[in-house]
């Protein structure tokens, strides 16, 4: 019996040791599942819900200029965000039903007071109405309701969360990309996307370094996600992103661009690009590709050429298309990004190869007859009649192209892809931006006499314009091929430069009297060629136009399609300054002198006065420049009169004082030789006009019709004795009221044009 009930007692300790055994191994088990495998979850969760980490977005870097004028910058903004949950009161269960309705009925008014505010503060239409209204009621403590919100907005809201007792609306620090010029180097600079990642251009190049670390707070959360007490935040800073000097000259670029866009639209024009760069140092001081685009919108299309021709498809998918593809091709730097046939630019690099090598020298001549026959080809000059017998220099500045066939034939293929290599046309330059295409040429092998004879006058091969500009630099410094480069220095957020830039020397290409010789043949281009329009008073220019054919891309019916070209070193003597224009598809068969030489006329003029270099005024220039106006002002009538003549100028008197009181131009303004002075005796209202339009008058029209409106004419741009000058640009719009005696500028050029 005893025995029976011990049995009992073990079997019973037995059972409930399993027991123990089975509790203690589930939870064993329970733990390990909790903390091992789901620890790392559970635990995110638990800070999730515990603390509150917002993050600090770090400033971009700034870009500036070469002039530290800002052209890209990050400055802040909010986001927005909600807590839908906190909206709503919360309803006790041991809350009455009126009690209850009560909460709700208030809940619902914040809900209302919300969307009607941020509806008027952000200007919602019904949809995006509806859709803020859904986002109040979602089961969320975080929803984020607006981004990159401007400073006064993100201080009104703040003022209204304030007055009403907000705690259900928050705000997180972000960064904006902003770009003070707009369009402005929109190719050089690219933009940001809206993660603040650089999308194209500097940005994207250089998006490592301009871009920070961002910073943190940490907070705890009490259990209804409140934060509590600052003992517990923890933070760490931002640090800012490092800023870029380009070499980018901003006066400089502006004008290119003026240049370029006046251009495009003038011939409805594909395109039109241009390079300007520090031939010594390989520095790019301006660089654009038309169509541009704001880099604010970088989405927004800009040529009205475009606009034009998608508005024309009716088919929705294909409009998409086209507007899409319209929209990168305004992102697209072609100076750097697209190959081109450089034409008869090209012939500089074989001058300059032929006379290095001795092939050739200054008194070689040659007698064009209009073609030249190469295997089974026959070759054509662009002059049909032919040139007859020219010196070397005379060959270049007529663009001659049997002339340079016999060159390049003189030279070889070895000899000529020698060069080839020497000026960098086989690889890229290694300019510091995105997407640079590799050149598209003739291997050494591959050339028989028919793609030497053609290569010779620039028509054989497809180079990037930062290659050819690039190249333009060797024969312009003496010689030596420059790596260019837009990034001078990188700078920190304390200012400290971490980074310059130095010029790299690749290798010498030809000699310092080759470099001497080819300038003063490209002088001659400007001086008696086809790059007349190149000429700028005061300043030697060497230039050389270029046209090229594009095979295959044209429609049937239509006729070629060109690509026209200037190539420019200013001053010729002693060049600061290497120039690439391009105009891409003209509307009219007008070559590189009459399209592009006159936008390298005004860019060398701009360029020399931000460079500080002095003008040289030769005696007939001297007798054309304009003067300073004398001071009569207190003078009598007739002894203004006197001094005035003395000066070679005319007087309109207007009043019938005896003194002179004021008078136009005054005496801090200039005025052309043989112009008129206006002055007033009495205190008469000025006397005002308006300005014509003198686009296309010849310069004899011009100074016809500036009298008639009793106005002053400045003549600037082609040597005046060109026959056939017509005007294309005026300082003053037409329309513009003036005083009378003011001073208009007004620019001709040669209609005359070649496509070489």
């Amino acid at each position: 019996m005893k025995q029976n009930s011990s049995k009992k007692m073990l079997k019973r300790l037995l059972a409930f040791s399993l027991v123990i055994v089975l509790l203690l191994s589930t939870g064993a088990g329970r733990v390990f599942y909790l903390q091992i495998v789901r620890g790392e979850e559970l635990s995110r969760k638990a800070e999730s819900q515990q603390l509150n980490d917002t993050e600090i977005s770090a400033m971009r870097g700034t870009i500036y200029d070469s002039e530290g004028n800002v052209l890209a910058q990050s400055a802040t903004v909010w986001n927005i965000f909600l807590d839908p949950l906190a909206i709503d009161l919360d309803i006790d269960e041991d809350d009455t039903p009126e009690q209850a309705a009560l909460k709700k009925e208030k809940s619902e008014k914040r809900r209302a007071l919300i969307i009607d505010k941020f509806t008027e503060l952000f200007g919602y239409n019904e949809k995006e109405k509806a859709e803020f209204v859904e986002k109040t009621k979602q089961d969320n403590h975080y929803v984020v309701v607006e981004k990159k919100v401007e400073n006064n907005v993100k201080e009104e809201l703040s003022k209204f969360i304030s007055e009403n007792s907000l705690n259900c609306i928050g705000m997180e620090q972000s960064t904006k990309r902003y770009y003070p010029y707009g369009s402005l180097a929109s190719s050089v600079l690219g933009f940001t996307g809206a993660d603040d990642q650089g999308l194209s251009g500097i940005e994207a190049y250089y998006d490592e370094a301009l871009t920070g670390t961002n910073g943190r707070i940490i907070t705890a959360k009490d259990a209804v996600s409140n934060s509590i007490s600052d003992e517990y935040e923890t933070s760490v800073d931002a640090t800012d992103g490092n800023s870029l000097v380009l070499t980018i000259n901003q006066t400089i670029q502006y004008y290119l661009e003026k240049g370029l866009k006046e251009t495009m639209n003038q011939y409805q024009a594909k395109g039109a690009y241009g390079i300007v760069m520090d031939c010594n140092t390989g520095a790019v001081l301006g660089m654009s590709s038309m169509p541009d685009f704001d880099c604010n919108e970088p989405y927004k299309l800009t040529y009205s050429k475009n606009k034009k021709a998608i508005k024309k498809i009716k088919d929705k998918d294909e409009k998409a298309q086209a507007e899409s593809l319209a929209i990168q091709n305004q992102w697209r730097n072609f100076t750097v990004n697209d190959t081109y046939v450089p034409g008869s630019v090209f012939k500089t690099f074989i001058a300059s190869a032929a006379l290095e090598e001795n092939v050739v020298s200054t008194k070689t001549t040659y007698n064009c007859t209009g073609s030249i026959r190469v295997d089974s080809y026959n070759m054509k000059c662009h002059y049909h009649p032919g040139h007859g017998t020219q010196t070397f220099a005379q060959g270049l500045a007529n663009s001659c192209n049997p002339f340079f066939i016999t060159v390049g034939q003189k030279l070889g293929v070895h000899n000529y892809f020698k060069y080839f290599d020497a000026f960098g046309f086989t690889r890229t330059t290694g300019i510091d931006l995105p997407g640079e295409a590799a050149p598209q040429f003739y291997k050494e092998n591959q050339y028989g006499i028919v793609e030497l004879s053609s290569a010779s006058f620039g028509q054989t091969n497809s180079l990037t314009p930062i290659q050819v500009c690039t190249g333009l630099c060797a024969i312009a410094n003496g010689g030596k091929l420059v790596q260019p480069y837009l990034v001078s220095s990188i700078i920190d957020a304390d200012g400290k430069t971490v980074e310059k830039t130095e010029t790299k020397v690749v290798r010498q290409v030809i000699s310092s009297e080759t470099s001497a010789t080819v300038r003063e043949m490209m002088k001659g281009v400007v001086d008696n060629g086809t790059g007349k329009n190149g000429y700028v008073a005061g300043y030697s220019v060497g230039g050389k136009t270029g046209t090229s054919t594009k095979l295959g891309e044209s429609a049937e019916g239509e006729g070629d399609k060109y690509i026209v070209s200037f190539a420019a070193i200013a001053p010729s003597d002693n060049p600061e300054i290497a120039m690439l224009i391009i105009v891409d598809e003209p509307n009219q068969d007008l070559g590189g002198g009459a399209l592009c030489a006159p936008i390298a006329s005004q860019v060398i003029e701009e360029a020399m006065s931000v460079l500080g270099i002095e003008p040289k005024y030769d005696g007939d220039e001297l007798k054309n420049l304009s003067k300073y106006a004398p001071n009569v002002v207190g003078k009598s009538v007739e002894d203004a009169k006197t001094e005035i003549n003395q000066y070679g100028l005319n007087t309109v008197v207007i009043g019938s004082g005896d003194k002179i009181l004021r008078q136009c131009p005054t005496s801090a303004g200039t005025i052309p030789n043989g112009g008129t002075v206006y002055v007033y005796t009495d205190n008469t209202q000025r006397k005002t006009t308006k300005v014509p339009d003198f686009t296309g008058l010849t310069v004899t029209e011009a100074k016809s019709l500036a009298k008639t409106n009793n106005l002053n004419i400045q003549i600037s741009g082609n040597d005046l004795t060109d026959s056939a000058l017509v005007a294309y640009r005026q300082s003053d719009d037409k329309g513009a009221v003036v005083e009378q005696g003011t001073v208009i500028t007004v620019t001709f050029k040669s209609t005359e044009s070649v496509l070489d």
